[in-house]
Order: structure tokens, then sequence, then C-alpha cells
């Protein structure tokens, strides 16, 4: 049996290249990078190595990048440590609906200690409204957090405009950019980006090494106390060997990423074109344009969607509803209801995201072995046998139009 991995937003493959890197600092190279001797040194300056190929990636100064061990550390640190530092500005965050549930429970846990959050909504394709910022902006208001993109309907958000608006008021602006960094083009300076969110595991580096981008001059508070790690910013024993495999993952990120763009895109394309020929009643989540290359994301209408992992997994293929941090949820994603799709509809939500290691063969299996776990489960389904008998439908689908809306969407955005 084939087996099909399509669930590249939850972690990626580690890459060979990478493993190999790693491996002497599993072994040989043990040491503490904060020991004085020479085995610490070894490891130290493997460190400062992943903290340059890290800051190349993304256009900063090495001194700018901190390493955390994953990007909902990062994003915690963000959050809490710019409101922390900055409260006797003020206590008022911005932060958009369909964020992270790091970047959200972060928010939500500082509402909860006497700040005030504002979580921007945006429309019916996952976009934040320009004007709606600029309302919300406050004379207290010291951070806005926007993701770069959505991971669940791939919708890339217009950050240099984005950062223009928060900048006019001289507030902070931090993106989580998970999602972006390592897929396409991510520049912190271009983009004007205080801090900024990456990890490794989203481009086939290890699991257990991230970091933060804070621009020079801004003050943060930390969020884990202890030693003098990462300038006193972030305490903790140093995870070498990942720190390492997620520098090389930069370095082999940034001369692979056009080249990987352009075949995930080819594969997203094909799916988004030929799914809904062999399915009917099948609805593209997300905008055509403006979104994450390597994104797929279909509501399919009278099935749900636990019993459709559960036969696709039986079948080698692995995917998921939504976020990596709701999949095991029965109950529709927030991203999904923040862009007012029906319960009914968005119950039955996959989400597909794919690699350098997918190809055509995959989009074949996935495309031949798919459809008749559609109709299986829809002919168990009171909800389709009700729309067979009398051609009314629970739950109608979401809009097609996406020529007009994205050309109504960019002159908002112009405006």
């Amino acid at each position: 049996m084939r087996e099909v991995y399509f669930e590249n937003h939850s972690n990626t493959k580690l890459d060979e290249q990478i493993f190999a890197e790693m491996l002497p600092f599993l072994k040989e190279n043990y040491g503490n990078a904060q020991s004085m001797h020479s085995l610490g040194n070894k490891s130290k300056d493997a460190m400062e190595n992943a903290r340059k190929q890290a800051a190349s990636l993304i256009n900063c100064k090495e001194g700018e990048i901190y390493f955390t061990s994953c990007a909902s550390e990062s994003n915690n640190l963000a959050i809490k440590g710019i409101a922390k530092a900055n409260q006797l500005k003020g206590k008022h965050i911005i932060v958009s609906s369909i964020e992270h549930f790091s970047v959200l429970y972060s928010a939500r846990r500082l509402g909860q200690n006497g700040f005030d959050i504002t979580y921007l909504p945006v429309d019916k394709y996952g976009f934040i409204y320009p004007e709606d910022l600029k309302k919300a902006i406050r004379e207290d208001t010291i951070l806005v957090s926007i993701q770069h993109a959505n991971p669940e309907i791939g919708t890339i958000q217009p950050i240099e405009e984005i950062s223009k608006i928060v900048h006019q008021r001289g507030i902070l602006f931090h993106t989580d950019a998970v999602c972006t960094a390592g897929v396409i083009p991510v520049d912190v300076n271009k983009s004007g980006i205080d801090l900024l969110t990456l990890s490794g595991s989203q481009f086939y580096g290890p699991k257990g090494a991230a970091a933060l981008y804070i621009k020079d001059g801004i003050k943060i508070t930390p969020q884990i106390d202890g030693g003098i790690q990462e300038n006193g910013r972030r305490a903790g024993t140093e995870n070498v060997p990942c720190i390492v495999g997620f520098g090389k993952a930069c370095e082999i990120i940034k001369k692979e990423m056009e080249s990987n763009y352009k075949k995930v895109i080819n594969l997203r394309d094909r799916l988004i074109q030929e799914l809904p020929k062999a399915i009917d009643f099948v609805y593209l989540n997300g905008p055509i344009e403006k979104r994450l290359p390597n994104n797929v994301n279909f509501s399919i209408e009278f099935v749900e969607g636990e019993g459709m992992f559960l036969f696709l997994d039986q079948r080698g293929i692995y995917l998921s509803s939504g976020s990596a941090c709701t999949s095991k949820s029965l109950k529709m994603s927030h991203v999904l209801s923040a862009v007012n799709i029906d319960p009914a509809l968005g119950q039955g939500s996959i989400l597909m995201t794919l690699s350098k290691y997918n190809d055509d063969q995959d989009i074949d299996y996935f495309l031949y072995e798919f459809p008749s776990i559609v109709k299986k489960l829809r002919n168990m389904s009171p909800l389709y046998s009700y729309f067979e008998k009398t051609g009314k439908r629970h739950a109608a689908g979401p809009g097609t139009d996406y020529e007009h809306e994205e050309a109504h969407h960019e002159k908002e955005v112009c405006e």
C-alpha cells in the first residue's frame, strides 16, 4: 500500500542532510554550549553558525535571532514578553481572530490579567480588513500580532500594508511566520516587522528548535527564568543538536525555496482543479490568489470529517481537518468559524499541505481513493439520503465568486 503524507503544516519529514549535520552533536560534540572548555566551545560555535544561517533566511542581524524550543514558545515570548515590558505605556493588544492558539491563548491569558484584547474579524477568505485595524488602534495599544499566513486556509495577509498602518502609530508589530518562512520569501526589513516567529520543523528541520526574531532595541521580558542563555532572554540548556539542524534547514531551504515553490504549487493546483471534478458538492476554503503554494482546504458536503480520516488512514493517506492543535477535536475549527462556514459543512473539511517529498503519484493515488470513500460515507448519511429524496440541502456551500472577491479585497487594501 502506498503511503501519502499530506500534513506538512504539522511537521515535515527530516531532510537527510540535516540529520547528518545534527548527528555529531548527539554523539561526539555533546558539550554544554555554556561550558568554558573546548567541548563546550564546539557546541557554542555550532549554535552561532546556526544563528547566522537563520538570520540569512529572513534578512536580519545574527544577534536578532533568539532560539526557542518551538513556535508556540516563540509566540508566547513575543506576546507576553512585549506586554510585560510595555505595560506602563498601555495595556491594549490587537490580534486577528484566526491566529494560532499559541497567540490567541497568550492574548487571552493577558486579558485575564488586566490587558484589553481586540480580536480583528476576517472576511470569508480569511483576510483582515485594513480599515478595521486602523479603527481598532488606540492610544494605549502596545502590540499588534497578525500572522503572515494561515496554516488552515492558506490566506497570505498583506503584511507590508499592515506593518505600515501599525508603525504610523508607533506600535510594535509581531507576525507568526511559521507557515511562510522557508515556503515563500520573508524579509523582515522589507516588510517592516519588529518580531517574527519561525520554526525549522516546517521546512524539513527537526522538532525541538525554533526562533524568535526581535529587532534590535526592542525591550522584552523573558518568560523563562534561570540562566544567561540567549542573551538573558530565554533561559535553559540549549538543545544544540536541534539548533544545529534548524540552522542547516535554514541554509538548505534558502537555496531550494524557488524550486520547491514551483513543485508544490503545481501539485496544489492539480488538487484544486481536479478534486471538484471527481466529487460533487466540494468547496474550496480560502482564496485562490494570495494563497500558500502548498495549501489545499476543501469542505465536503454530506460527510463528517472523522469518518473521512479513518478511511483515508486505512489506505495510507495522512491529512488533517485543520490546525494540528485541534485535529483531534470533533468540533469545527475556529478558523472556519471565523470565515462563516456553515457548521454542517465545516465538519466535513479536509486540509492537505504539501512538501518537496510529494509528487504527482501521490496526487493520483489520493484522487483515485478519495471519491469512493466519500461515496461510502454519503451512503450512510441521513443528510445525503434526505437530499436525494427531496433535493433540499441543510447547508449551502460557500461563495465561489473568487475573482470578484479578490478584486474587491485588493481595492480595500489600496484604499
